[in-house]
């Protein structure tokens, strides 16, 4: 009876044994053993792994677009009109681009009007005049003289460029005019001169300003640009030679 009871106490201390951090039992005569238990169980933390670090990519913004404007026309770097002369002026062109012209001069017009004005100054009426008549006296070289309005011409550069001529802008017509004289006989011997001179005729020129039309600037399509026409035509004279 008393082993029965020694046994029951027994297990119930085993059972408070696990409600407590510390107990102490002992079996008969048996040593007392100690046994510590706690209900809190400490679990080992779980290893999150860091994460992996992806760089973003770098940013390269796409470049704005920019439309190259669009021409109207193909203008060629010899035009036509060029064809038909051996001349560096054309005054006549079918391909003449009027209206262009006059659509653009209309809506740069104040512009249009303070560039013309620079040139539209000078006065032809001042140029030296032939003698009407070749009764009492003459040029030493025969030579043409004109007053034209060239409609293309090639500038110093070596480049054909449309002039402006007789274009009406907002009533009124905007027209260039200039004075050209070339010889009849460039490089012969000057006539009337006696011949133990060396001498021939020489052709002279100037530089013309004229307002001209770029068709390929769609911002102002205007300018004022440089051209070497004919003007005169001299006689050169050499060194005086006797022979005998």
């Amino acid at each position: 009876m008393s082993m029965r009871i020694v046994v029951l106490l027994a297990i119930v201390g085993v059972s408070l044994a696990d409600q407590s951090s510390h107990v102490t039992f002992s079996l008969g005569g048996a040593p007392a053993v100690n046994h510590h238990s706690s209900s809190h169980h400490h679990r080992a933390p779980s290893y999150q792994p860091r994460p992996s670090y992806h760089p973003q990519p770098s940013y390269h913004p796409q470049p704005s677009y920019h439309p190259q404007p669009k021409y109207k026309k193909y203008e060629p770097e010899v035009p036509a009109c060029a064809d038909n002369t051996t001349k560096p002026w054309c005054l006549e062109d079918p391909e003449y681009p009027s209206y262009e012209i006059k659509h653009a001069a209309e809506y740069h017009y104040e512009k249009v009007l303070s560039l013309y004005a620079d040139v539209a100054d000078l006065n032809t009426e001042l140029s030296v005049e032939r003698p009407n008549t070749l009764e009492e006296e003459t040029y030493l070289c025969p030579s043409e003289t004109a007053y034209v309005r060239p409609l293309r011409a090639q500038n110093t550069e070596g480049k054909w460029r449309v002039i402006v001529n007789n274009v009406d802008v907002h009533y009124e017509t905007l027209t260039q005019t200039t004075r050209i004289e070339e010889c009849l006989t460039g490089g012969d011997a000057c006539p009337l001169v006696p011949e133990c001179y060396d001498s021939k005729c020489l052709q002279k020129s100037i530089y013309h300003r004229f307002l001209v039309y770029d068709p390929y600037d769609q911002y102002f399509p205007f300018a004022i640009e440089t051209f070497k026409l004919p003007a005169s035509c001299a006689c050169l004279l050499g060194a005086f030679t006797i022979d005998h």
